[in-house]
């Protein structure tokens, strides 16, 4: 439907009357929504597929790989493990009441028995056990969901049944994602189980870590695409479509992107940010909601979720002076030195290696290149800081206790995160930080590629 002429003559006088009085621009048209990842109930189809591959080919080699027979997950509804979506269908949303998952590894041959005390079969990806049928008030037969005390029972028959040797529990002092039993399962559980079960369990290690980390083929495909979208919210927000120098804020310029996903159908697992480097000024002079001007370089930090995936980006932009095409040269250089830091990471980061490895040789070789930076890269996926081997902190560049002994493993996703910070010979030596982030996919052989592109020069508002 076309918008008739007076509404658009009354948003080009607002828009004049912005300009000229230095107030805040009108909020930017609102899109009509589109589909960029198709129905959602293809999405769901979708992450059905993941999620039976998940189970079928990486929770058996995980298990073996941790050396866990029995791994036991209780969670309660509104407070459920953070490994929790990594064993569940789309159309799942909670535990309800209180959701038992048991997975008992029977070897090569026979596989993996999944098996869920509470809650629904997935899909057909679990057996659901259920309590003995009951007779209600009107004599008909019934079969409820498991509750309360009736349902640690039910787990003690099973490790009766099935005799374990031991039995993995999530409890951690090192990963949030290995430390999702609560101490109020805890006590129902060993309560019921007595001291000869109770002294058969022991913390499942990086077991969780590692199922929510490992990434399917068709998962990365989908990946491309969400980076894809990424890039092109910010390649917009990086533009004259969103950007009019010497009247556009920071602010205003988050809020776009933010309400662009919204307008997608989608969310984001943070708020988006912008910032602002100007020739001659500090941080503190800029203060944290700038008018954007000519010749500043521009920050952004953007992520996008979807189908419960999450990416993270960094990029920068230019704000080009009277007269220029392009960024000055001491600029690019700057971002040149961040894309071979970009280089560096990519070229350790390999299977088989610690978080603190490949920051401690990525690190010497920076210094050997003479470059000024940090690195603080992290894994990504169904947690925008997701599970897995930690690659620095950007305070902790001596490595990273705990988080940062975890082993890279195969067929998992990360976000390359750093800095470099370079004099700019056109700012009078001036330091400009040039901080990037971008995914990339570590495949099922170790190889590491780009989830679509990474930026090798400034997004330019004209």
């Amino acid at each position: 439907m076309r918008t008739p002429s007076h509404v658009l003559l009354a948003s080009l006088l607002l828009s004049t009357a912005c300009a000229t009085t230095g107030t805040r621009p009108p909020e930017p048209e609102r899109v009509v929504p589109e589909r960029p990842f198709g129905t959602l109930r293809a999405q769901a189809e979708r992450q059905q597929a993941w999620l039976r591959e998940r189970l079928d080919v990486a929770l058996p080699q995980l298990m073996r790989q941790h050396r866990v027979e029995m791994w036991v997950v209780p969670m309660r509804e509104y407070n459920e493990d953070p490994v929790f979506q990594a064993l569940v269908s789309a159309t799942t949303f909670a535990a309800r009441r209180r959701t038992i998952y048991v997975f008992h590894d029977r070897g090569p041959q026979l596989g993996v028995v999944r098996i869920a005390l509470g809650g629904s079969p997935q899909g057909g990806l679990y057996e659901v056990r259920r309590p003995p049928r009951k007779v209600d008030g009107g004599g008909v037969e019934r079969v409820g969901e498991p509750w309360g005390p009736e349902q640690w029972q039910m787990l003690k028959q099973l490790l009766e049944e099935r005799q374990p040797r031991s039995i993995a529990i999530n409890v951690s002092r090192t990963f949030a994602f290995a430390d999702g039993l609560s101490h109020g399962e805890y006590e129902g559980m060993t309560e019921a189980l007595g001291p000869e079960w109770t002294a058969r369990l022991k913390p499942s290690g990086g077991l969780p870590v590692d199922l929510l980390a490992w990434r399917g083929e068709d998962e990365g495909r989908f990946f491309a695409e969400e980076n894809k979208l990424a890039w092109d919210i910010i390649q917009t927000a990086f533009s004259n479509t969103v950007i009019t120098p010497g009247t556009t804020r920071v602010n205003d310029v988050e809020w776009w992107m933010r309400q662009r996903l919204s307008d997608l159908g989608l969310t984001t697992w943070f708020h988006p940010s912008v910032s602002v480097q100007r020739q001659g000024a500090t941080e503190e002079q800029l203060g944290e909601d700038p008018i954007i001007q000519r010749g500043d370089v521009l920050h952004c930090d953007f992520g996008v979720t979807a189908l419960r995936l999450n990416t993270d980006t960094q990029h920068m932009g230019y704000v080009l002076r009277e007269g220029e095409s392009d960024a000055p040269e001491g600029l690019k250089q700057a971002l040149a030195r961040s894309n071979r830091l970009q280089d560096l990471v990519l070229e350790e980061l390999r299977p088989g290696r610690t978080g603190n490895e490949v920051l401690r040789t990525v690190l010497s070789r920076m210094k050997q290149e003479g470059i000024d930076g940090t690195v603080y890269s992290h894994p990504v996926g169904l947690h925008g800081h997701g599970a897995g081997a930690m690659v620095g902190l950007w305070d902790r560049q001596e490595g990273v206790p705990g988080n940062g002994d975890h082993t890279v493993i195969p067929s998992m996703w990360y976000s390359v995160e750093l800095q470099a910070t370079s004099p700019v010979p056109e700012w009078g030596g001036q330091k400009v930080r040039s901080a990037q982030e971008e995914d990339v996919i570590l495949g099922v052989d170790g190889r590491v590629r780009w989830a679509y592109q990474r930026q090798t020069a400034f997004h330019l508002v004209r």
